[in-house]
Order: structure tokens, then sequence, then C-alpha cells
């Protein structure tokens, strides 16, 4: 198959396309008004181009009738896109390549309180590590996983929950910022990829080493690459059992890099300190 038949969409969707032409465009617009570097623009484009070839690319044929490939196509729309995407830190950029008045509009919004309520929930760091896993565990529950693969709006919604889900979770474990200001503190996002990970795991290894099939649906769809129903379910587990753990464990290396770096330089202290004074202040 020639490679433009491979980038034509198996199914349109017109919300895909502003999504990611929008996304562009405010990055492209921020870089005039933000030093963006190399390493950044580098994380930020290869995350995009992942995120759209397993979402809106004959990928998702393929997805659609192997169990295996589904479990890599939510690999990186779950861990490895939203992990690059992120690593960009590409919210200040696209901030700024706002027009002035929808900044402006923005910053009002985020001084009031239901602007403040929906920070609150979009960083918090018990809430989106906690569905960060579910959106792995629930979409795998079989019967939930027919009906997901069969009706188009569920399966929309499969695939926009975990990438949405990763974008948020990412965006936690990689900030560089001492706590607070950031959500997490540095100690608890080494943690977290440790906790999120391990249910993962399991789920993936169950479904490796289950000898009955799970999933019956990718059998009575026809699968598009010859092979029994037993080694596809083995490899997808493993793909949930291994790759994705991998994934995590970069996240966490990272979490790690940043915990040292702000330890070096004291700033784990000068923040404890300075809690601590505005602790006895509001007293």
């Amino acid at each position: 198959m020639e490679l433009i038949a491979w980038l034509v969409p198996w199914e349109f969707s017109p919300t895909v396309v502003l999504a990611f032409i929008a996304a562009a465009v405010l990055f492209v617009r921020g870089q005039r008004r933000h030093r963006v570097t190399v390493a950044r623009q580098v994380f930020f484009w290869t995350g995009m181009v992942l995120l759209y070839l397993s979402l809106h690319t004959r990928v998702d044929y393929y997805a659609e009738r192997m169990f295996f490939i589904h479990r890599l196509q939510h690999l990186v729309l779950h861990h490895l896109g939203p992990l690059l995407l992120m690593a960009g830190f590409p919210g200040s950029v696209m901030r700024a390549g706002l027009p002035l008045a929808w900044r402006a509009a923005l910053r009002r919004f985020l001084h009031t309180a239901v602007g403040r309520g929906v920070e609150g929930v979009l960083t918090h760091k018990i809430l989106i590590p906690t569905v960060f896993v579910l959106m792995v565990l629930i979409w795998l529950v079989p019967t939930v996983q027919f009906y997901s693969m069969l009706d188009v709006r569920l399966y929309r919604l499969m695939n926009w929950s975990v990438v949405v889900t990763g974008i948020l979770y990412w965006n936690l474990i990689l900030d560089r910022r001492p706590a607070p200001p950031a959500a997490m503190t540095p100690g608890g996002r080494v943690i977290s990829p440790i906790l999120t990970m391990a249910p993962q795991m399991v789920a993936g290894a169950i479904i490796a080493f289950t000898e009955r099939d799970l999933y019956p649906l990718f059998e009575l769809c026809g699968r598009a690459i010859a092979m029994s129903a037993e080694t596809d379910q083995t490899i997808g587990g493993l793909t949930m059992w291994i790759p994705a753990a991998l994934v995590e464990v970069i996240g966490l290396l990272v979490a790690l890099g940043t915990l040292m770096r702000l330890s070096g330089k004291g700033r784990l202290r000068k923040v404890d300190r300075e809690a601590r004074a505005k602790a006895k202040l509001a007293a």
C-alpha cells in the first residue's frame, strides 16, 4: 500500500482536523512571543504527529480489527503521544498564541471562583492520576469494549478520553516547578507513575495469560491480519504490560531528575519555609 493511502482517514472526523489545526496555529503564533527551544519544538511536533497518525489515518482501520494494534494505538494515545506533547511545555506558548482579547478573557476567568474550580479539578493531584488509570481499565472491560468498538460515538469518546486524560496526567508529572505553585509535589511526581503503572501491568498480565478469547468482537468483525485470537490477545496484553510501563518509567525518571535539581538548588527547603511562614501568618 502506498504511503498516501495510509494517511487517508479511515473515518473522517472534522473535530480531529479542527483540533489539530487550532493547536498547531496557536503554538506557531505563540513562538513569535515566547522563546521555545529546539528540543521543546521537537517534542511538541513529534507528539502531535504521533497522535494524529493514531487517531486519523488507516491505522484506525487495523485498530478496529486487531486487538494488539488497538492496544498499540492506545499506548500512543494515552502514554507516548501526550508524554512527548507535554514535554514541549506547550501551555504558555499556546496561551501566548491567543488573540489579546482572548488572553485577557481567559485571565479574568481564571481569577473567578468558577475558573479556579475548573483549574483545580484539571490539576487535582489525586483525581487526575485516578482517572488516568480508569481510562485504561474501564475501556478494557469486555462488555464495554464490545459496544465501544461497534458504536462510532462511543469509539470516538473512548479515544478522546484517553488522549485528554493522558495530557492532563503528564502535565502534572512533567511540571518542573516546586509545589506550590505546581499542583503536585516533586516527590509525588516520582511516586505517581509507580502507582498508576501497577494496575495497568496487572491488567496486561491477566489479558496476556488468559487462555480464552476475552474480546470475540475482533473475530466477529474479521481480523485484518491472519492470527489466532490467543496470539492477538497475548501480544495486546504484553503491550500493556511492558511498553506502556516503560513509558511511565521515562516519566518517572524525568520527575526524579526534577526532584534532584530542585533539591540541589535548595528550592524544596525554600518552599517549605515559605509555606510554614504563610501558615503562621494566617494563624
